[in-house]
Parts: structure tokens; C-alpha cells; sequence
């Protein structure tokens, strides 16, 4: 168990990659901050089953993340209960599919608060003390949207673009600080943010459900399969070990060769 002693916050971790990337952090050893909305007990169900995994402490936050004054919150937690973040992996997102000028505004302002100014609040807030320690380890969740677009999701592309540079720029900022940041960038994986997305592109599209999960989903990705979470997890763990020190400022595709192409 090489995470032995090591704390990670892994965000929006109640379901998806998110849960996938924090059950996978305990089996070696971590202790892990859950951070994401739900029913209360099933989170308690995970929590326990982390501390079971991990045979050290797992806490859980309902921090709304779109709040900066919540994240600071969040941050303080982890500090008081786990003693600082090792391992941060910000992954909370969210999605709205529809033409730029029928999208509403509070779709746009929650998406870029959600899926990228969180993360540069919870990074800044970590850094200091990744740096003391001269380890750390940043993992953003991208998004095969942070390379190429799709039409009707202009929120979330800028966003993911966005995760993009800033993982390149704060990788060269901490590259001498025994620190690293990458972004995996999934094409797409079957979790209920894809789930959910279907009926808004079904209607923006004029598609059926099969139609939207062949020709919409899988057309971009040349293996016609979903990444499962299970593998986003395995990478992100891997960017946690050692052998994985000279990986900085990466932006990892695992699209089934959707950006290949």
C-alpha cells in the first residue's frame, strides 16, 4: 500500500471517476476526502467502505464547489481532519448541451465556476503545502474536450480547454518543487454526467436515444466502446507513484482514439 500516511481530496467523488479514482487511492492506503452530493446514506456507506479499504480515515464534504468561500472551507477541513492534501484530484464537473445563443448564462457562470475556477481554487490553496513537503501530486480530470470540439457545448469545451493550460502552467511553475500536474482527458466514459446529457442532445439534435448513444457518443471514438471508469482511476493511481515523478504538465488522452483521428 504505497499511499500509506498520504491524504487525498478527490472531488466530486460520490459517483463516476470521481468514486472510481477515491476507491482506488484507499485499496493503497490513503486517506481520502469525499467531496460531491447524494444521498446521505449512501455516502456514509462509501465512507465507511473506504476506511475499510484503506484501514486509515475517510471524511466526506458536501462543499459546494461553485463557492470559493465553501472551497476554503473544504481545504481547511482536509487539513484539520486528515492533516493537508497530499493528492488532490479535482474532477467535479457538470454539463449543458445547447447552441451558444440559446445558452443560458447560469448554465455558462455555474459551468466554468464547476469545471474550471474550482480547480484553481482548491490548486493555489494545496500548493503551499505540497511544496513544504516537497511532494505532491495534482491530477485534473479534462476531458477529450479539452483537445477538439463538439457542437451545443460551449461552456464545457471552454472549460476543458482551460483545465488544459492551467495544468501546463502551474506544472512549470512547480517543476523543481518535487510537485507534478497533469490532466487526463477521457473521451467518453459511462457515468450519469454522459447518462444525463442524452435527453438535452436528443432535443437539440432531433435524435432517438440509440441514435444519440451510436452516432453522437461512440461516433468520435474509433473502438465504439466506452471508457469505464475503472481505467481513468488505474491512471490516475499511477500518476501518484514514484516512476511517474518525470510526468508533469501532461495532458493524457484516453479516448479510444477519438484525438488521433
Amino acid at each position: 500500500m504505497f499511499l500509506q500516511g498520504k491524504t487525498a481530496l478527490v472531488t466530486g467523488s460520490t459517483s463516476g471517476i470521481g468514486l472510481a479514482c477515491a476507491r482506488a487511492l484507499a485499496a493503497e492506503g490513503a486517506n481520502v476526502m469525499l467531496n460531491g452530493f447524494g444521498d446521505p446514506a449512501e455516502i456514509e456507506g462509501l465512507r465507511t467502505e473506504l476506511e475499510q479499504a484503506s484501514g486509515g480515515t475517510a471524511r466526506y464534504s458536501g462543499a459546494d464547489l461553485t463557492k470559493p468561500d465553501a472551497i476554503e472551507g473544504l481545504m481547511r477541513l482536509c487539513a484539520d481532519e486528515l492533516g493537508g492534501i497530499d493528492i488532490l484530484i479535482n474532477n467535479a464537473g457538470m454539463q449543458h448541451v445547447a447552441p451558444v445563443d440559446e445558452f443560458p448564462v447560469e448554465k455558462w457562470d455555474l459551468i466554468i465556476a464547476l469545471n474550471l475556477t474550482a480547480a484553481f481554487h482548491t490548486t493555489r490553496l494545496a500548493l503551499p503545502g505540497m511544496k513544504a513537503k516537497g511532494w505532491g501530486r495534482v491530477i485534473n480530470t479534462a476531458s477529450a474536450h479539452s483537445l477538439v470540439a463538439s457542437p451545443n457545448k460551449s461552456a464545457y469545451v471552454a472549460a476543458k480547454h482551460g483545465i488544459a493550460g492551467f495544468t501546463k502552467t502551474v506544472a512549470l511553475e512547480t517543476a523543481q518543487m518535487g510537485v507534478t500536474i497533469n490532466c487526463i482527458s477521457p473521451g467518453y466514459v459511462w457515468t450519469p454526467l454522459v447518462e444525463n446529457q442524452i435527453p438535452d442532445t436528443m432535443k437539440a439534435r432531433g435524435l432517438t436515444r440509440d441514435q444519440v448513444m451510436k452516432d453522437v457518443l461512440l461516433a468520435a471514438q474509433p473502438t465504439k466502446k466506452f471508457v469505464t471508469v475503472d481505467q481513468v482511476a488505474a491512471l490516475a493511481l499511477f500518476l501518484c507513484k514514484d516512476e511517474a515523478s518525470s510526468i508533469t504538465g501532461a495532458n493524457l488522452s484516453m479516448d479510444g482514439g477519438w484525438t488521433a483521428q
